[in-house]
């Protein structure tokens, strides 16, 4: 049998070996991104219209300068409407005047100023202290009873509580109590705007929102706010569109590499998720400067989703032997020793990262290339450990899953070093040392981001996956070591999480390890979650809520009249 003939489809028919196959979800999209019309002139314009509203707004904000409490609206305005890449200096020039005059002049008694206040500074990383909410409670020391009341102000202090860090209980006790009366009141809330805004924050919570896609959920808030700003909403529905015609541009490139490829083909029993693998780089940038880094990063996750099916829904535990040696060694002449339907896949593989290798030996960076190579290389080890355990029907200590579902096969040691492979002089040889070159010796953020992946991928999607042979889940592993109920494991897994979020937030605070474009790149990646596994493996069975990221991101267009919040499906593909 030839390669050319050997896919792993043939290989099942002609076989009677045993195999975890699952029953994936064909991909949805077809051809659908593979032709489009880039306009270069009409995008043009549109830079240049924002460069004039950039302007605007950088005037309005720095005329703000003594209304201290206003441009931190202006301010929130701006990061919810995700236009924030633009005035990166005068915001952090700004928080900074605003922090340093706080830290001398009591603040006032209003809730929803202190919120404010708290959630900006902290989420730019000030070291604001949650004890500013103290003012807040009774002599028992619980809320009182009268900020109820204030919608307003427990509408941003649920979602300023969101930014807690370890050991801070005003704002664990923050989070329940709003939480709670927010969604007790929130069908009784009449007034519009302030019932969409409370209905979207229950719905989802601004930290671990996608900026790009809450940006264009706002956009349909603000407009109708009174006090909106003209010109910046103006900027952000010029900008959503400008990045958008970009965005359909690279999946179209990406869509043409994808197909000639060849890999759908040769290896279906594995997801075709191209499409959705672009949006995933689109979680954790979108600005053009990031254009060839989010390419790179889509076209590894599109690659890794083969692999991880390969290990987990094909493979045999002696194929996989084979394979995992082979990237050990990293050389094209393995491929021989390979079985015939691994070798188009080991190919692509090498081909992949040889890209990045030649663009890196280029700019003088190849040291970046050899960090992601590792990182990927720790991740198939990974990959085959598990396939060890799945075939021994071994559920490992919780410690032992850590040790390898967690830190490696969540992906995020693996993913993350991809991100910053394509970045500007901002990463550096450091950078990749604090990701770790083994995502054992990984930094506190990075490991507390893998945590989010893991559980949360591993709370919705477990029971399908135990349906078939497969290694044992978080939620196994618990049950097995702690003698408990699979409730009591959701529960334990879900504080496991709700402090995996905290360490997150203390990696912002200053001073930090990292500079912020990096701390922002393993902040998305946890963000990410929310639209694959938020009450399902939406991105293994094509649910709804990525599929609506998919066309919020790539296929509705902006309506053209400022007042109109109908969203037209006018994608220019064809």
């Amino acid at each position: 049998m030839s390669a050319k003939q050997a896919s792993s489809h043939e290989i099942l028919l002609n076989s009677n070996v045993q195999r975890p196959l699952a029953d994936f979800p064909s991909n949805i999209w077809s051809d659908q991104f593979l032709n489009y019309h880039f306009d270069e002139t009409a995008y043009g314009r549109k830079e240049k219209k924002v460069q004039i509203l950039k302007e605007e707004v950088k005037r309005e904000l720095l005329g703000l300068a003594d209304d201290p409490f206003m441009q931190l609206k202006l301010i929130d305005a701006i990061q919810r409407l995700d236009v924030a890449y633009h005035f990166e200096m005068e915001i952090e020039d700004a928080l900074q005047r605003i922090y340093d005059y706080h830290q001398h002049h009591p603040q006032d008694d209003n809730l929803y100023n202190v919120s404010l206040f708290f959630r900006i500074l902290r989420q730019d990383g000030f070291n604001v202290s949650s004890d500013v909410f103290n003012k807040f409670k009774d002599d028992k020391g619980n809320f009182k009873e009268s900020l109820i009341t204030d919608v307003r102000g427990m509408l941003e202090l649920y979602e300023a509580a969101q930014l807690s860090v370890r050991g801070e209980e005003v704002l664990d006790e923050a989070l329940d109590l709003t939480a709670t009366q927010l969604k007790a009141i929130a069908p009784s809330i009449k007034q519009y705007p302030l019932a969409a805004q409370v209905s979207r924050a229950l719905k989802q919570k601004l930290r671990y929102g996608i900026p790009r896609l809450e940006a264009k959920n706002f956009m349909s808030i603000y407009q109708h706010m009174a006090t909106h700003n003209k010109a910046l909403l103006k900027l952000a529905k010029i900008d959503f569109d400008l990045l958008q015609s970009l965005h359909r541009k690279e999946i179209s490139m990406l869509s043409r590499w994808w197909k000639d490829l060849g890999l759908a083909e040769n290896m279906p029993y594995a997801r075709d998720r191209l499409v959705e693998c672009y949006c995933w780089s689109l979680c954790f940038y979108v600005e053009p400067k990031y254009s060839f880094a989010r390419c790179f990063l889509a076209k590894v996750v599109t690659i890794n989703t083969v692999l991880d099916d390969l290990y987990d829904a094909f493979g045999t535990l002696e194929e996989l032997t084979l394979f995992t040696d082979a990237i050990n060694r990293w050389d094209i002449s393995c491929m021989e020793q390979l079985p015939i339907y691994m070798r188009k896949f080991y190919k692509a593989n090498l081909d992949c990262f040889k890209e990045i290798e030649d663009e890196m030996a280029k700019r003088g960076q190849t040291y970046r290339s050899h960090y992601t190579i590792k990182a990927w290389k720790s991740l198939v080890r990974g990959y085959f450990k598990e396939a060890q355990w799945c075939t021994a029907n071994y559920i490992p200590t919780v410690e032992e899953h850590y040790e390898i579902s967690v830190l490696a096969t969540s992906t995020c040691h693996a993913h993350v070093s991809a991100s910053f492979v394509g970045m500007d002089e901002t990463v550096t040889k450091e950078t990749f040392e604090w990701t770790g070159e083994d995502p054992q010796i990984a930094s506190k953020m990075v490991k507390a981001s893998s945590t989010v992946c893991r559980l949360m991928d591993d709370i919705v999607s477990h029971k399908f996956e135990q349906k078939r042979l497969h290694v044992a889940s978080s939620v196994e592993c618990y049950m097995k070591q702690y003698g408990i109920s699979e409730e009591k494991a959701y529960e334990l897994l879900r504080k496991e999480l709700a402090n995996a979020w905290k360490d997150i937030n203390e990696a912002f605070l200053r001073p930090t390890e990292m500079p912020k474009p990096i701390l922002m790149r393993v902040l998305n990646f946890a963000r990410g979650m929310d639209i694959l596994y938020t009450g399902n493996d939406d991105f293994t069975h094509l649910g709804v809520q990525l599929t609506d990221a998919v066309t919020s991101f790539l296929i509705d267009e902006l309506p053209s009249g400022d007042n109109d919040t109908t969203l037209s499906p006018r994608s220019g593909f064809t």
